[in-house]
C-alpha cells in the first residue's frame, strides 16, 4: 500500500539508494510498493531487478540456505511535479502503462513545456491526485483511472462532509522519502542544495512530511481504522498492476536488413569484399579463415546487426559526406571490422585477439569507439536519429563527490566564503578537525557522498533499440539538443542495450582541414588512408625519432616527445608500444623505465620463464597491453582466451571487482600453472605483475588506432608543414596554446600576417607562404561582424577605405577601434593614430554605426592630418591584449634585457653535468606530487632559436608558486641526460621583465 516511494533518484529530495530502499521494505515485511520518483524514471528498471533479487534464496558453498528471500512485488510509476509542488502521480498497470507515463513526461521534457494540471487519459496507468480538501473535488467528473490519495492525518477532514463520488476514489497515501530521523535531516540538506538556499530559510511546504518513512503494512492499515474501504480499494488497485512483463536482455535493434539470415549473408559479403580491398592475394586464405571464425561468433551472439549498423554509420560518413573517422578501442581486434573499414588497424599484422573484443563468456557487450572531427559529429548523430527510429543519446548521472560538494554543504549551512576556504584547505585539515562546523560538514558529506546529484550526458554513447526506449526510461533534452536516457551505460548494459560510441576529437579535424588546405594551396589530392605507405616512410620515422611532432595527435605533449626521443622511436610497432606505456598507471609503476632500458639492451633482458620469453619477446618480457595479460594467462596458466579476458576485466579499473567469477578464475590460474608444472615462486611473481598492471593497461588495438592517426598527422606535417599547422590553428589548437603553433609556422618559413580587412576570413588562411590570422580568436570582436566582414567583401569587392568599410558593414565605434588597434586596416597605408582621428570624424563619439546602405553615394571627404609618432612596441602590446600573443615582435624582443642565455636547447646534450644559464619562453607546466606528498614541477620552454627544452623543479629549489604566467624566464640549472634526452634540473629561475609601454613614457 505504499504508492509513492521516492528513491535518491528523486534528485535533491529522496535519500535512499534503490538497494537500501528494497532492503528496508523487506525488513518491514512489505509485500509490494510503487517506486514513483519525481519527474523521472531513472531507477525503475534497477528497482524491478533489486526486488527480484531480494526474492531469491541464497545458499553458501556448502549448500546451506543463508537467506530465505522475501517476495516483494515491484510496481513502478512517476510523480509529476511542477515548481516544487506535486501535481499527480502515475502508476503503471503494466509495461504499456509505463510507456504511456514515460511518453507523457518525454513530450514535455523534449518540448520544454510545463506539465498540465490535469494529465491526459492513460489506458494502462492510474492517476493519483493529492488530497488537500473535500471542497477541491466539488463538481469533478471522475475518470475510471483517477483516484485521490489521502494521508491518515487528513482523514478527520472527511467527518460530516458529503463526499459523493469522491468516497469511491479515496486510496491510502503514505509517501516514503527517507529511512529514519537521521536521513530526514539529510533530506533537509538535499532540499537546501536543490533550492539554492540555506537551511534556516527552508519552508515547511518545501520539505516532505516527517512521517514519510516505511512502517509495517499492519500499522498502516490501523491508521485507517473506521475507513476500512480505503485500504481495501488500494489493495484492489495494486492487484491490477504488474511488472512481470519486463524481461531483460538483448534489447538492441535485432536486424539491419529485416531478418537474421539476410544480416549474416550481408555481413559475410561485405567482409569478403573488404578483404579484397585490404589484403593482397597471397594472404587471403589465412584472412578468410579468420573472417569465418569471427563471423561464427558474431552470428551465435546475435551481433550481426550491431556490426552492420556500425558499418552503415561509417559508410554514410565516408561515401555520402566525405568525413574522415578513426575506429579505435577493442573493436580494432576484429578483422571483420577492419574489412568493413570501421577501423584502419590490421589485427592480423599485430596479432590481436578477437576474444579481447567479443567472446561467449563476456558478461558485457562489446562496443566500437568511432571518432569523427569535433564539428562533424552532430551530422553523424542526426543521420543515426533519422534512420533508426528508437534512438537516444546515453545519459549519465553525476554524484556528490569531493571538495565541491563540501562547499555546497557549507553554503547551505550559511558559512561565509572565507571560512569555507579555510575548512576546505587540505593543508589545514589537522587544525580543522576539532572545529564543530568542519565536523558537521564532514558528517553530512559522509551521507551525501555517492548519492545522485544531477543528470548529464555520456561522452558519446548512442542507443538504438528494437522497440521504443520509453518502455524503460523517459527521455531528457540536455543542451546537446537530442533525446537522452535518464540512466547511464551500466544500467543500459543490465537492461540489454549495447551502446554505439560516436565520439569526436580535434586531431581528426586537423587532418581533414589539412587535406582541404593542401588541395586549395598546392593543388594536390591526398589519400590519407594510405597508412601502409606512411609507416615505412623514412622521413616520417626520422621526424618521429627526433621528438618534434608538434601539432600531431597524441604524440605532441612534452611527456610523449621525451618518450619518443628516449626510445629513439622510428617505427610503427614502437609507437604503438609508446602509446600504451605513457599511460599513468604503467609509467608510475616503473615499467616505462624498464621498457626503455630493455628496448636499448634486448640481449640483457632476463625473462621470468621461457613461456614469457616466447609470448612477450616483442615487449621484452613486460606486459605493455591488455592483450599481453590475456596471453600470459592463456599460455602460462592454461586458461582459454575467453576466461583469460574475463580475468583481465575483473582486475580493470572499469570493472574492478572481487566476486565469484574473479575468485574462480584466479584459483584456476594457480591450478593451471601448477598442472603445467610451473615454478611456484615464478607463478606468484607473474600473478603480482598481472595484478599490478591489468587495471591500468591499454588495449593494443586502442594504442594501434592512436598510432595510425599519429602517422597520418605526421605525414601531413612532414610534407605540408604550413598547411598542417594552419589546420591545427583552425581546429582551435592541440595540446599547446595558440601562440606556440603560430611560432612553429614562423619557424617553418611562413610569413604570418596580422588579421587584415581585405585578406582575412573567420579562420586562418594560407596563400603560398603567406598566412593571415583569422578574426576568430580576436578578443572582443562580435560574431556577427566576424562573419559579415568576409561575406561583404566576397559580394562587393575589397574595402576601399575606412569610410567605405563603415558604410558597408555598419560596424560600431567600439568594434572599429578594436580592428584599428590590431592593425586590420594597414593595407591602406595609414597609421593607427590617423585611423583613430578618421573614425571619430565619421562616427563622432557615438557608439551607433552608420547606416549600411545609402540611396545616394556621397563623395568621400579628404582630410589632411599631421604625422604621428609610432613605435612597434605599441603594436606588440595591443597584439598581446587582443590576440594573447605578439606577432610584430617576439616575446624575446619584448624583454628589457638583451641577454638570451649562455646556451641554447640544441647544445644541452653536450653540456651533461654542467650548470647552465638559459632564457626560455614559458610554454606549459605539469605539477606532480612526490612520495612525500610535496609538489614538484616539470616545465617546457622554447629558446630564442625556437627549439623546445624541458625543466625539472624539485621542491627544495622551487618557490610555492614557481610559474608566473606567460613570458620569458631566466633559468639556472644543471643539465641531466636520461637515455640521451637532456633536461635542466632548475636551481633558480625568475620571470624577466618586459619593456614598458611607450605611452607611459
Amino acid at each position: 500500500m505504499f504508492l509513492n516511494v521516492h528513491s535518491c533518484y528523486s534528485l535533491h529530495y529522496g535519500t535512499m539508494p534503490v538497494k537500501e530502499l528494497v532492503k528496508e521494505a523487506c525488513e518491514k515485511k512489505i509485500r509490494r510498493l510503487v517506486l514513483t520518483d519525481i519527474n523521472n524514471s531513472s531507477a525503475c528498471m534497477e528497482f524491478i531487478r533489486a526486488c527480484r533479487e531480494a526474492a531469491r534464496p541464497v545458499w553458501d558453498e556448502e549448500g546451506h540456505l543463508t537467506h530465505q528471500g522475501h517476495e516483494l512485488q515491484a510496481l513502478i510509476g512517476i510523480s509529476f511535479w511542477k515548481t516544487n509542488r506535486p501535481l499527480y502521480t502515475g502508476i503503471a498497470k503494466n509495461r504499456e502503462g509505463m510507456k504511456e507515463l514515460n511518453d507523457f513526461l518525454t513530450a514535455h521534457l523534449l518540448g520544454r513545456k510545463e506539465l498540465p494540471d490535469v494529465p491526459p487519459y492513460f489506458e494502462n496507468a492510474y492517476v493519483i491526485y493529492p488530497f488537500l480538501s473535500v471542497a477541491q473535488w466539488e463538481g469533478k467528473k471522475w475518470e475510471e483511472h483517477e483516484y485521490v490519495g489521502i494521508r491518515a492525518q487528513q482523514l478527520n477532514q472527511l467527518a460530516g462532509k458529503k463526499l459523493g463520488k469522491l468516497a469511491q476514489k479515496l486510496i491510502v497515501w503514505h509517501p516514503v522519502t527517507f529511512k529514519d530521523r537521521l536521513q530526514y535531516r539529510l533530506h533537509q540538506y538535499l532540499r537546501a542544495i536543490g533550492l539554492n538556499t540555506i537551511l534556516g530559510k527552508l519552508k515547511k511546504e518545501q520539505l516532505c512530511s516527517p512521517q514519510e518513512y516505511f512502517i509495517s503494512e499492519s500499522a498502516l492499515k490501523e491508521q485507517y481504522t473506521g475507513f476500512e474501504d480505503i485500504p481495501a480499494r488500494t489493495e484492489a488497485l495494486l492487484d491490477k498492476c504488474t511488472t512481470a512483463d519486463y524481461h531483460f536482455g538483448k534489447k538492441n535493434k535485432k536486424y539491419f536488413t529485416g531478418s537474421k539470415e539476410s544480416d549474416v549473408r550481408l555481413l559475410k559479403l561485405l567482409s569478403l569484399k573488404g578483404m579484397r580491398y585490404r589484403y593482397p592475394m597471397d594472404r587471403r586464405a589465412e584472412v578468410r579463415q579468420r573472417i569465418e571464425d569471427e563471423l561464427k561468433v558474431i552470428d551465435e551472439l546475435d551481433f550481426c546487426a550491431y556490426f552492420l549498423i556500425t558499418w552503415d554509420i561509417v559508410r554514410y560518413a565516408m561515401e555520402e559526406k566525405g568525413f574522415y573517422h578513426v575506429g579505435r578501442g577493442s573493436g580494432a581486434n576484429s578483422v571483420v571490422a577492419y574489412c568493413l573499414k570501421i577501423t584502419d588497424v590490421d589485427p592480423i599484422e599485430l596479432n590481436l585477439y578477437f576474444e579481447r573484443f567479443l567472446n561467449h563468456k563476456r558478461s558485457s557487450p562489446p562496443d566500437f569507439d568511432i571518432d569523427f572531427s569535433w564539428d562533424e559529429r552532430r551530422d553523424i548523430q542526426d543521420y543515426i536519429f533519422r534512420k533508426y527510429p528508437h534512438t537516444a543519446l546515453l545519459g549519465t548521472t553525476s554524484t556528490f563527490r569531493e571538495k565541491a560538494v563540501i562547499r555546497e554543504i557549507g553554503k547551505v549551512m550559511g558559512l561565509p566564503k572565507a571560512e569555507m576556504d579555510e575548512l576546505t584547505d587540505p593543508a589545514k585539515s589537522s587544525q580543522n578537525s576539532d572545529r564543530p562546523a568542519y565536523r558537521r560538514m564532514m558528517a553530512v558529506y559522509a551521507f551525501l557522498e555517492g548519492l545522485p546529484h544531477q543528470r548529464s550526458i555520456h561522452a558519446g554513447g548512442i542507443l538504438i533499440g528494437e522497440e521504443p526506449l520509453t518502455y524503460y526510461t523517459a527521455l531528457d533534452l540536455p543542451p546537446k539538443g537530442l533525446p537522452t536516457t535518464q540512466w547511464d551505460m551500466y544500467e543500459a548494459e543490465k537492461i540489454g542495450l549495447d551502446k554505439f560510441d560516436i565520439l569526436s576529437q580535434r586531431g581528426i579535424g586537423h587532418i581533414r582541414e589539412a587535406v582541404r588546405l593542401i588541395a586549395q594551396n598546392k593543388g594536390e589530392s591526398i589519400d590519407i588512408h594510405r597508412f601502409h605507405a606512411f609507416k615505412n616512410d623514412p622521413r616520417l620515422n626520422e621526424q618521429l625519432k627526433s621528438g618534434d611532432p608538434i601539432g600531431c595527435f597524441y604524440i605532441e605533449s612534452p611527456a610523449m616527445r621525451q618518450l619518443l626521443k628516449k626510445l629513439g622511436c622510428d617505427n610503427y610497432a614502437t609507437l604503438v608500444a609508446a602509446s600504451s606505456i605513457i599511460r599513468p598507471g604503467v609509467s608510475s609503476s616503473g615499467m616505462m623505465k624498464m621498457y626503455i632500458q630493455s628496448y636499448h639492451d634486448p640481449e640483457g633482458v632476463r625473462y621470468l620463464s621461457e613461456v614469457l620469453k616466447e609470448q612477450l619477446s616483442d615487449t621484452f618480457g613486460i606486459m605493455v597491453y591488455q592483450e599481453d595479460v590475456i596471453k600470459v594467462c592463456c599460455h602460462y596458466a592454461g586458461l582459454d582466451l575467453a576466461d583469460a579476458d574475463l580475468l583481465r576485466r575483473g582486475m580493470s579499473g572499469k570493472y574492478r571487482q572481487k566476486g565469484t567469477d574473479f575468485d574462480r578464475l584466479s584459483t584456476r590460474f594457480f591450478q593451471g600453472a601448477k598442472a603445467l608444472q610451473r615454478d611456484e615462486s615464478v607463478t606468484w611473481e607473474v600473478w603480482r605483475q598481472i595484478s599490478s598492471f591489468a587495471g591500468f593497461s591499454f588495449s593494443k588495438a586502442h594504442s594501434a588506432s592512436f598510432a595510425v592517426e599519429s602517422y597520418q598527422s605526421l605525414f601531413l606535417k612532414t610534407y605540408f608543414p604550413m598547411e598542417f599547422m594552419v589546420a591545427v590553428l583552425n581546429n582551435y589548437g592541440g595540446f599547446y596554446q595558440r601562440w606556440v603553433y603560430v611560432q612553429r609556422l614562423q619557424k617553418m618559413g611562413a610569413i604570418v600576417h596580422l588579421p587584415c580587412i581585405n585578406h582575412s576570413r573567420e579562420v586562418v588562411t594560407i596563400q603560398e607562404t603567406n598566412v593571415y590570422l583569422g578574426w576568430i580568436g580576436m578578443l572582443g570582436l562580435e560574431c556577427k561582424l566576424i562573419a559579415l566582414i568576409p561575406e561583404e567583401r566576397d559580394r562587393n569587392g575589397p574595402y576601399l577605405d575606412l569610410e567605405d568599410f563603415l558604410k558597408r558593414t555598419g560596424a560600431s565605434l567600439d568594434q572599429t577601434r578594436l580592428l584599428i588597434r590590431v592593425g586590420a586596416f594597414r593595407c591602406w597605408g595609414k597609421s593607427k593614430k590617423a585611423l583613430f582621428w578618421e573614425v571619430y570624424l565619421h562616427l563622432g563619439s557615438s557608439p551607433k554605426p552608420l547606416p549600411i546602405y545609402e540611396l545616394f553615394v556621397s563623395p568621400r571627404r579628404n582630410y589632411v592630418l599631421p604625422s604621428f609618432d609610432h613605435h612597434v612596441l605599441e603594436d606588440a602590446y595591443q597584439e598581446l591584449e587582443l590576440l594573447g600573443y605578439p606577432v610584430s615582435m617576439t616575446d624575446f624582443d619584448l624583454l628589457q634585457s638583451r641577454y638570451r642565455g649562455d646556451v641554447c636547447a640544441a647544445e644541452l646534450l653536450s653540456k651533461e653535468g654542467q650548470t647552465v644559464k638559459m632564457v626560455g619562453n614559458f610554454v606549459c607546466q605539469k605539477t606532480v606530487r612526490t612520495v612525500k606528498n610535496t609538489k614538484m614541477w616539470f616545465g617546457t620552454f622554447i629558446d630564442v632559436a625556437g627549439d623546445f627544452f624541458d625543466t625539472v623543479h624539485f621542491p627544495a629549489n622551487t618557490p610555492v608558486y614557481p610559474f608566473q604566467g606567460r613570458g620569458c624566464y631566466l633559468i639556472l640549472g644543471k643539465v641531466v641526460v636520461d637515455f640521451n634526452v637532456p633536461s635542466v634540473e632548475v636551481i633558480r629561475f625568475a620571470k624577466l621583465p618586459i619593456r614598458p609601454h611607450p605611452a607611459l613614457h
